[in-house]
């Protein structure tokens, strides 16, 4: 494996440490100030799922010796446009940002452009972009086509029980304005 890839590995695995340092920090503040945390066994399964995807795409790379070629540089684009979509989400929900459902006291329903045409941005602009242009980076087709669908699966799960939470606490989520 090329050394630029490697390097690839090694960031992206870097980022997303740093986002979950970013997001335990912030869970344990709303924690302390009265939050309250939902659906945290699909978070588990999720993050779980998470490293899985990686873990496998990393294996499926290695094991089959994956060229450098297009797609290569096409994954690496995409996984770095759904990286500053991460950032953007970040930025967006600042301190009320985790990769859990944490609902906090003060907790501020954000009604900007993107988030109301698309619900979760989090999830279709960085997560699924995420994972594909991770896969397609070290041509780990195997695990795209296998991984995808299953993380999906949990995904919808995760998604719903979210949509379910956000419905309780803010009367004013998926009015459309």
């Amino acid at each position: 494996m090329p050394s630029f890839m490697i390097a690839f590995i090694v960031a992206a695995v870097v980022l997303r440490f740093l986002t979950l340092f970013v997001s335990i920090r912030n869970e344990k503040r709303m924690k302390a100030n009265g939050a309250v945390e939902y659906c945290a066994g699909t978070s588990t399964l999720l993050a779980l799922t998470h490293i899985a995807f990686y873990l496998a795409a990393i294996g499926e790379s290695v094991w089959q010796g994956a060229p450098v070629t297009g797609l290569t540089y096409f994954g690496m684009v995409l996984y770095a446009l759904a990286m500053l979509a991460l950032v953007w989400v970040i930025s967006v929900l600042g301190r009320f940002w985790t990769v859990k459902v944490i609902v906090a006291q003060d907790h501020q329903l954000v009604t900007n452009r993107v988030f109301n045409a698309i619900r979760h941005p989090n999830y279709f602009l960085n997560i699924i972009p995420e994972l594909i242009g991770f896969a397609l980076a070290l041509q780990a087709l195997g695990t795209l086509i296998v991984g995808l669908p299953v993380y999906l699966v949990v995904l919808i799960l995760r998604i719903r029980q979210e949509e379910a939470a956000m419905r309780e606490h803010f009367p004013a989520y998926g009015v459309v304005d």
